[in-house]
């Protein structure tokens, strides 16, 4: 039984630049994919881990969403890119399911609910986080980077290879 297809609201001639709509995909992603149930059961184990420490995760409406269209998807950066390499990706919140106090951390620093997205599979191997809003950011050992306002313009950004912008938070 595959993914539900959901109606798509926006023109997919004009959601994505070039480049990074070849990219997606060729990993798969297509106007509509939507595969509610896997976002459910991530969401659920998530909600469930709790942390030898005792953090847990938190899971809203903008990570389910994200996960939901994108979620499974193994996405290669292809070219050069604007202002730093284009970065692959897949979108797996599990791959940060050992990462809820970092995420917890950046969130009360943000002062915004942080889940786990996914991780960057080229370099410095960056875990890849939504936040409540839907802005998603990337904290690797180097920092913690903002990447975009919603997740197509964080997908832009790291297949693209626009440089992010470098989060300087006080807590």
């Amino acid at each position: 039984m595959g993914a539900e297809v959901r109606p798509f609201e926006r023109n997919a001639a004009t959601r994505f630049p070039v480049g990074v709509d070849v990219a997606l995909y060729d990993a798969g992603w297509k106007p509509g994919r939507w595969d509610i149930k896997q976002a459910e059961y991530w969401a659920d184990t998530l909600r469930a881990h709790v942390s030898p420490a005792g953090h847990r995760h938190t899971v809203f409406p903008a990570a389910v969403e994200a996960w939901a269209e994108f979620g499974g998807l193994r996405v290669a950066a292809q070219g050069p890119g604007r202002n730093v390499a284009p970065t692959s990706f897949v979108i797996d919140p599990m791959r940060g399911l050992h990462m809820a106090r970092t995420l917890g951390d950046l969130g009360g620093a943000l002062g915004v609910e942080v889940s786990p997205l996914g991780v960057e599979t080229d370099g410095a191997g960056a875990v890849l986080a939504i936040d409540a809003e839907g802005r998603v950011y990337g904290l690797d050992h180097t920092g913690d980077w903002y990447l975009g306002r919603d997740i197509d313009q964080a997908l832009s950004t790291l297949l693209m290879g626009t440089r992010p912008s470098r989060l300087f938070v006080t807590g």
